[in-house]
């Protein structure tokens, strides 16, 4: 069954944020820490972004992942609403796309559910209620790119 998790996105304080969670709550961040927008292909990185962060997970006590990234200018308007979102871990490529079509029909795409950079199927939308989800399905092995 699919993991659902909060996704935070900060104007640039991120980091800060995230290692102030990690000193309220305990735990770890996981995989390779934070990652920046730096560690992205070039044409996903935009001068000026580099040293943003483009991901982080913190895992705290009792099971919870709380994931995060800054919300650079080139994705639009910062502002409350697109401050978080509703990030699911699918376990399967099927159930990625079951729960992707499902929960967007009659929302808004945002980024259609395609293969991405870091070795995961993933996609963006807002459903019908205005309430924005990322679906991520990520591969054990990366799949060649179209």
């Amino acid at each position: 069954m699919a993991l659902v998790s909060p996704y935070l996105n900060f104007k640039g304080t991120c980091e800060e944020a995230f290692n102030f969670y990690k000193s309220v709550f305990g735990g770890e961040f996981m995989g390779e820490g934070i990652m920046r927008f730096s560690s992205m292909p070039p044409e996903h990185c935009k001068p000026g972004e580099e040293n943003l962060v483009m991901h982080v997970a913190l895992t705290i006590p009792g099971g919870t992942t709380i994931m995060g990234s800054d919300f650079p200018d080139s994705f639009g308007e910062f502002k409350r609403g697109n401050d978080f979102s509703l990030a699911i871990a699918a376990e399967s490529e099927a159930e990625a796309r079951k729960l992707f079509n499902a929960l967007s029909e009659g929302g808004t795409m945002g980024m259609p559910l395609d293969k991405a950079p870091w070795g995961a199927l993933y996609g963006q939308f807002k459903d019908k209620f205005g309430i924005s989800w990322a679906v991520n399905y990520q591969y054990e092995t990366v799949p060649q790119q179209n």
